[in-house]
């Protein structure tokens, strides 16, 4: 099973250990292009400080960004699994799993990333700020620049099996699984089910939404799951207790969709 997951805007401080070894992060194939897109960023923040807010889309109380992204390359560096702290990952809250838990989330979770285009948990980043809709100058839109080196690499780190989509619009813009891979990934969203003057109601509220997912992976990971496929994937996760609506593809070669349907927002 390979999980898909958007990163955070929130991220921990700086690591106290080594700064960052590129060449030793996951995902080879897509070096050359996080070396472009690291040597563009740096370059720009090293440059003018409003210039550089005005690119990232930084607000006057996010200046102290900018200076983080110029020292990137000498910043100290954790792993992603530690680095990201919003909404998903602290439902998803990695370091309170147990050992074998552990040892399934490195293995199966893939977190996008404007700047490293995707990495796995345990590999080592500094705190950054470069979402995938920024367009760095030499290079343009992120999304577009990592779509085919993606293309590329992606489809031999998914392997035989399941892929589960749990990313926001702008980071799946970036690789969407194609033919037989496309066939057994499943998107998922989740909606809030609530009952207004007799008729049920049904909406998607983003903060929820974020944890929800994150919760789903937990339960996935701490209950040793693994899905070969959607419809394996919806029978576990109703096993763990979700309401799980499924609609398979139209067509040969589109992924699967699933609502998971919850009554109450915490």
């Amino acid at each position: 099973m390979l999980v898909l997951l958007p990163p955070s805007e929130g991220k921990a401080a700086a690591g106290r250990g080594a700064p960052l070894k590129a060449e030793g992060l996951s995902l080879a194939g897509l070096a050359p292009a996080r070396e472009a897109v690291l040597d563009a960023l740096v370059e720009l923040c090293l440059g003018d400080e409003d210039a550089a807010r005005a690119v990232l889309g930084l607000s006057e109380g996010q200046r102290a960004e900018v200076g983080k992204n110029a020292a990137l390359r000498t910043a100290g560096a954790r792993p992603a699994g530690e680095l990201y702290t919003g909404v998903l990952y602290d439902a998803l809250d990695l370091g309170s799993l147990d050992a074998a838990a552990k040892r399934r989330a490195t293995r199966s979770l893939l977190v996008f990333s404007g700047l490293w285009g995707a990495v796995r948990v345990g590999d080592r980043i500094p705190p950054y700020r470069c979402a995938m809709g920024v367009k760095l100058p030499g290079l343009g839109a992120l999304g577009a620049f990592w779509r085919p080196v993606m293309a590329e690499v992606l489809p031999a780190a998914a392997d035989r099996g399941l892929v589960l989509d749990l990313r926001s619009s702008a980071y799946a813009a970036a690789w969407k699984p194609k033919g037989e891979v496309a066939s057994r990934t499943a998107t998922v969203r989740v909606l809030h089910a609530q009952v207004v003057d007799g008729v049920e109601k049904r909406s998607v509220v983003s903060h929820f939404n974020k944890a929800t997912k994150g919760r789903i992976v937990r339960s996935l990971l701490s209950a040793g799951a693994e899905p070969k496929g959607p419809a394996e994937l919806v029978g576990a996760l109703r096993d763990l207790g979700y309401l799980v609506e499924a609609q398979p593809p139209a067509r040969a070669g589109a992924p699967w969709s699933l609502d998971v349907v919850v009554t109450e927002i915490h």
